[in-house]
């Protein structure tokens, strides 16, 4: 799926101010990532950490503060998000600014990992490839996306939405170069009072970011009147997330 890097990272830097307010979902799926990482990963110390696509930084707290790496490099798109990091920059922890699929990082990588931004890749199963170059030999590579029922409500009421891999493919494509330590699904769903709540929702975290439609007061009206169907229940409506856990370890060479 083609992706229009610059307005994702517009996006993304609009919702700046707002994300870590709305963006419980997130912070749940990585605070269990952290907890899964203490749980299968070596108990030994970890040298070099890169985490791409760090956003505001809420997982990279928990990456400094729990894994204690003695280096992190933190990446993202969006160039401001540098700025909501400041507090781990001021610690020594680094900031590489750029897309992801095309960056170096550095070699000898003990754990490559992020939360949340696999979906927004153009070809993972390239950058799965690359990532076992910068890894060290018996370096981990760690993330959690979003998997096919991810936001179906969206798509299911507007026709739109980003493509998601099922677990069972990202394993697939994982296989050549990764032994699978964990991998694991689940769908959480978040409640809303109305329709217009989902979408400010989507705009103040901002995963609205590979469409450039403007809504129309008609569209918006007919967005509200089909959703709550499509969620079954007249009261409030549900945003589903289904998000994916993986940790896979470089194969031997």
């Amino acid at each position: 799926m083609n992706m229009d890097k610059n307005l994702i990272a517009e996006r993304f830097s609009k919702a700046i101010g707002t994300y870590t307010r709305e963006a419980n979902i997130q912070q749940q799926i990585a605070e269990k990532m952290i907890h899964l990482l203490q749980q299968y990963l070596p108990p030994t110390p970890l040298g070099k950490v890169v985490e791409f696509g760090c956003g505001t930084g809420n997982y990279s707290r928990l990456l400094y503060h729990t894994l204690q790496p003695k280096q992190l490099l933190l990446n993202d798109i969006c160039h401001d998000m540098q700025t909501c990091c400041e507090d781990l920059l001021n610690r020594g922890v680094g900031f590489l600014a750029g897309d992801a699929e095309t960056l170096a990082f550095p070699e000898d990588t003990e754990l490559i990992t992020s939360c949340s931004t696999l979906q927004w890749f153009e070809n993972p199963e390239h950058f799965f490839h690359r990532c076992t170059d910068y890894l060290s030999r018996n370096g981990y590579f760690a993330f959690t996306t979003f998997g096919q029922k991810n936001m179906e409500e969206i798509r299911s009421t507007t026709g739109h939405g980003l493509t998601y891999r099922s677990l069972r493919d990202l394993k697939a494509s994982l296989a050549p170069m990764y032994d699978i330590i964990y991998a694991e699904e689940e769908v959480l769903p978040r409640t809303f009072t109305n329709p217009l709540q989902v979408l400010y929702h989507l705009k103040e975290t901002g995963v609205t970011g590979t469409g450039k439609h403007h809504w129309t007061r008609r569209e918006l009206n007919r967005f509200c009147e089909d959703y709550p169907r499509q969620s079954g229940n007249n009261r409030s409506v549900t945003l589903t997330y289904h998000p994916i856990y993986i940790i896979a370890k470089k194969k031997k060479q």
